[in-house]
């Protein structure tokens, strides 16, 4: 049975908030109208997740671990940053089970992720290559041959294009099995290339420290962010975790921790009822006690004051 479609979105929180590959937490980097799309197919045992996002943005993401995930960017240059890796078009990432990184992009994105059982992946690399293809223990960067990698990229294009224009087409089982066989093939033939860069020990470390720092973060509620406090408790020093969010997000950690809670107030203003709900109320919400400044943040991030994101709400609920 076919499961597909595609659906737009005008909210960053609702876009990711339909992400099932994935818990995900996402914060738009720049201002602007979010306009999102999601196209999501399910062939057999193979799940394809394709994104497109017209703002740059950064996202912290935690992956199921009963499925192998592959993701890729789609188009693009760099498509995709994973991890401070820059991804052209047709580059993979083949990701441990239940990783948890960071992958953010410079402008638009255009992204798909791959998932199958584990099982799956290795009863079909085995048919085809005589050897079983697993999880890796530690995620990697792959970098197929450019035939192989431009066949994997137009399966993914017509198996959207499909799902996103002809739904009866992809109905048929004849047509549903065929489209899954060519993909697997294309994605055991890139997953096959002798090409993997796995990461070194000190990219791995940082990835560690990354997912501390963002633990840490989700229960600290302060205003300003005490660097040296939240270094001792992750047990990082302060040089190390600065140079870790450049290379991870592209911001500090003082931004970064910014940018999470103005993205959230913004959030809380798409969401309020603005006859009931005030900026004010709404700020010291998410703890910004100077209102002035809080004011002038927002407009810097999002081409756009507090109170005015609030009355469009308004205008586009009447």
């Amino acid at each position: 049975m076919v499961e597909n479609g595609t659906a737009t979105f005008a909210s960053p929180d609702e876009y990711r908030a339909a992400i099932e590959a994935a818990k995900v937490d996402l914060f738009v980097t720049s201002g602007g109208d979010f306009k999102g799309r999601l196209t999501r197919l399910k062939l057999g045992g193979l799940h394809l997740l394709r994104g497109r996002e017209n703002l740059p943005r950064i996202a912290f993401v935690a992956l199921s671990p009963a499925h192998v995930h592959v993701s890729l960017p789609v188009s693009g240059r760099p498509g995709l940053i994973y991890c401070g890796i820059g991804l052209n078009p047709g580059d993979l990432i083949f990701h441990s089970l239940g990783e948890r990184a960071h992958q953010r992009t410079a402008g638009e994105g255009d992204w798909c992720v791959i998932s199958l059982a584990p099982e799956e992946l290795a009863a079909c690399s085995r048919t085809l290559t005589g050897k079983s293809i697993k999880a890796p223990s530690e995620s990697c960067a792959i970098v197929p041959a450019r035939g192989t990698a431009r066949l994997l990229l137009s399966l993914l294009s017509k198996a959207c294009r499909l799902a996103e224009a002809k739904q009866e087409l992809i109905a048929s089982p004849q047509v549903e099995r065929s489209l899954e066989q060519e993909l697997l093939n294309a994605l055991v033939n890139c997953l096959s290339t002798e090409s993997a860069d796995r990461p070194l020990k000190w990219r791995r470390r940082h990835a560690d420290i990354m997912v501390r720092f963002e633990e840490a973060l989700a229960v600290r509620g302060e205003t300003h962010l005490n660097l040296s406090e939240l270094c001792a408790t992750i047990d990082v020093p302060e040089r190390t975790l600065r140079l870790c969010c450049a290379e991870f997000l592209g911001v500090s950690p003082g931004r970064y921790h910014l940018l999470r809670r103005l993205n959230r107030a913004r959030s809380a203003l798409r969401r309020a009822n603005p006859s009931t709900a005030s900026v004010s109320e709404i700020a010291r919400g998410h703890q910004f006690t100077e209102l002035g400044r809080f004011a002038v943040a927002y407009r810097v991030f999002f081409g756009e004051t507090p109170s005015s994101t609030l009355r469009r709400v308004s205008i586009e609920t009447e």
